[in-house]
């Protein structure tokens, strides 16, 4: 009983750990950069209205 409650265990952390991993990984490769893009397009998007302003 020793073993299966020691495998359930480990088997338990691994999973979570490459739930976590895989998590992280989709959010630095997919999610970050669109954002990155968003507040780049924002930030010229301020930029032209101030240009516009001055003029």
């Amino acid at each position: 009983m020793k073993k299966f409650s020691t495998g359930l265990l480990i088997g338990a952390l691994a999973t979570t750990s490459f739930i976590a991993g895989a998590t992280l990984s989709v959010k630095k490769k997919l999610i970050n950069p669109i954002l990155i893009k968003e507040s780049a397009v924002e930030e010229n998007r301020k930029k032209a209205m101030r240009k516009r302003m001055s003029r």
